[in-house]
């Protein structure tokens, strides 16, 4: 798995007042978290993935993520149950992302979009940052 940081333009987009910037490494740290969190629970991490963000949205870009059955599933007609079985996971996982971007942006999440495209396969996972997390829930 590559993790490739995001440059520097655009990482410390428009914040609420007081709310710190995610930086190169923030990003770094989300990425792997993702990358981990998405190997222990489907056996499999994407092999390539990257992290951009701008402002309050955080964007996890997810490449070459489907495990060795999804792609037999895939391959033999079954697109549609593999994309439904990466939107039950990414379901599955919500609530650990959401504290692993919390921790390490110090922002809390308000939002949290996923998506799996199978073919090419790519996925995205989106989390919308609120006020800064000691700032209360």
């Amino acid at each position: 798995m590559t993790a490739i940081p995001e440059q520097p333009s655009g990482l410390d987009g428009p914040n609420r007042p007081g709310d710190p910037p995610v930086n190169g490494e923030g990003t770094l740290a989300i990425t792997n978290a993702i990358v981990r969190l998405l190997r222990a629970r489907a056996g499999r991490g994407p092999t390539k993935a990257r992290t951009v963000v701008s402002g309050d949205l955080i964007i996890v870009h997810l490449r070459d993520c489907l495990t060795v059955a999804e792609q037999t599933i895939h391959a033999s007609g079954q697109r549609e149950l593999v994309a439904r079985g990466r939107d039950v996971l990414h379901a599955a996982i919500r609530d650990e992302a959401i504290a692993a971007v919390e921790e390490i942006s110090g922002r809390r999440v308000v939002a949290y979009l996923s998506s799996q495209n199978t073919e090419p396969d790519h996925g995205l996972i989106a989390f919308v940052l609120g006020e800064h997390a000691g700032n209360g829930r």
